[in-house]
């Protein structure tokens, strides 16, 4: 199965992702497959549930370059340790053209482990921490403009509504299942690996 992203306000995004029980080969193909996507579409995190997957799991590099900056695969985050404040410019790869400033904590910790089972336990800051932090809202079920306030969501409305109408659009013509089907094929992913 050929992973893809998915674009808002597909309900996988806002579904909120299951811890990982079991990695096997499979898993690592879709790992090596969401960093394709994320490089392809000139990314630097992706979360399992934007290739419509139901499991905790994110690619990131901060540089944005395959082969440049740290290469992250994480399973089963949990960031927690927050300090400071500042805000940055996000976007998304599933709302693609849209962005804001988003406050975000400075610094925090993450845990989780990589696809060998070796524990993650760091202390990042600077844009990797916020690339990580959008990424785990990910998880979540949160998107970046769930953290913006409303004058800066004015500016989002019209860039929202045109990827609303795309949706219903492709579900029109059974390019998207419908909600059952979309259930069931979220259940199937959370049987195999949570």
């Amino acid at each position: 199965m050929a992973l893809s992203i998915i674009h808002f306000p597909h309900p996988t995004l806002r579904h909120r992702s299951r811890p990982i029980a079991r990695v096997d080969a499979k898993l690592h193909a879709m790992a090596a497959e969401m960093l394709d996507l994320m490089y392809e579409n000139e990314g630097v995190g992706l979360a399992a549930n934007q290739v419509d997957l139901p499991i905790r799991m994110f690619v990131a590099n901060a540089s944005g370059v395959r082969g440049e900056g740290q290469e992250w695969v994480v399973i089963n985050p949990v960031i927690d340790r927050p300090k400071g404040s500042e805000a940055g410019q996000e976007g998304c790869l599933s709302v693609p053209g849209l962005f804001a400033q988003v406050k975000r904590p400075k610094t925090v910790r993450l845990q989780g482990y990589d696809l060998k089972g070796q524990e993650i336990n760091q202390e990042l800051d600077g844009f990797l921490s916020r690339v990580v932090q959008h990424e785990v809202d990910h998880l979540d079920g949160v998107m970046f403009f769930d953290r913006i306030g409303n004058e800066a969501m004015r500016d989002l409305e019209h860039g929202l509504a045109e990827f609303e109408t795309t949706f219903q659009s492709l579900r029109n013509t059974g390019s998207i299942p419908d909600d059952a089907e979309l259930a069931k094929r979220l259940a199937h992913w959370e049987k195999t690996y949570t």
